[in-house]
């Protein structure tokens, strides 16, 4: 019955026969064939049906809701089990927001120093992206943003992201001993693009300093950004973190903005017991911490 539940998963995820198929590694036929014994077993419709995939059924999002839950216990328990023979193993999946991507090695690091048989797959994504893949099991954790995390999902803090100016050296703002938001109001910027989590409180300050237009340039690549910063004709606010990556790049200037900073967590499944790789990632975020 393992194996259909994880095809029904596979199923809800991709909401395509063709694409869940190809994900479980098996055939389309295979696939929809494993779905319908699994809705014989229960006695129940679990997929509404036509000419393509057109959704679950009320007893199918409660069935997925079963499904994720016996997925990820059969998946960490294997996991355990191999872990007491051999060690940590295999392949731990995190999600990082662009913001943080430079500060993912702080916990890779040490991790894979402990544990060098183990494999670590990251993905940028947003901070909403990042939670649906952690609870469709997709992702084993995340480091994302505290603000709007679903309560279905545990947390341990990392840190707080600050907002900088990044300018050209030779920038007339590059002299001042301080800046403000207010500096802003008309200068030209390159910001990280609207659908990012980071974008929403740099609107914020920027409009509270009584800046009424959009940046000139939108990107969401963090170097695309630097580029533009050091060709000399645009300002950007990137976060404190991620700018200690560019500090040594010739060209660039930073000063701190005023206003608190954004919590940073580590995001996984509030179930327990856990896969042991996420459990030793849980310990390395609690060391970060300290």
């Amino acid at each position: 019955m393992l194996d259909k539940l994880e095809m029904f998963v596979a199923l809800a995820r991709e909401r395509h026969f063709g694409r869940a198929a190809e994900a479980f590694g098996v055939s389309q036929p295979s696939l929809s064939a494993g779905i319908r014994q699994l809705e014989d077993m229960l006695g129940v419709q679990l997929v509404r049906r036509g000419s393509r995939y057109q959704g679950l059924t009320p007893e199918g999002e409660r069935m997925l809701i079963w499904a994720l839950r016996i997925v990820a216990d059969s998946k960490a328990m294997r996991a355990e089990m191999l872990a007491a023979r051999k060690g940590l193993t295999g392949r731990l999946r995190i999600g990082v927001i662009p913001t943080a991507e430079s500060m993912l090695t702080a916990l890779t690091a040490p991790l894979l120093r402990r544990h060098a048989a183990l494999e670590v797959a990251a993905l940028s994504a947003s901070a909403d992206e990042i939670a649906r893949r952690i609870e469709t099991l997709e992702l084993d954790a995340g480091i994302t943003y505290l603000r709007d995390l679903p309560d279905r999902l545990e947390r341990l803090p990392l840190y707080e992201e600050r907002l900088s100016l990044l300018l050209p050296e030779r920038h007339p703002l590059a002299e001042q001993a301080s800046v403000d938001w207010a500096d802003l109001v008309h200068a030209p910027l390159c910001l990280l693009s609207s659908d990012m989590r980071n974008r929403a409180t740099v609107n914020a300050r920027l409009a509270e300093a009584g800046r009424a237009t959009p940046p000139q340039i939108e990107a969401n690549s963090i170097l695309t950004i630097v580029a533009h910063v050091r060709s000399g004709g645009w300002l950007s606010v990137l976060p404190e973190p991620l700018q200690d990556f560019f500090k040594d790049l010739p060209g660039l200037r930073r000063a701190i903005l005023p206003g608190e900073g954004e919590p940073v967590v580590l995001a996984f499944s509030a179930r327990a017991p856990r896969p042991p790789a996420v459990e030793a990632l849980i310990k390395e975020a609690k060391a970060l911490a300290r």
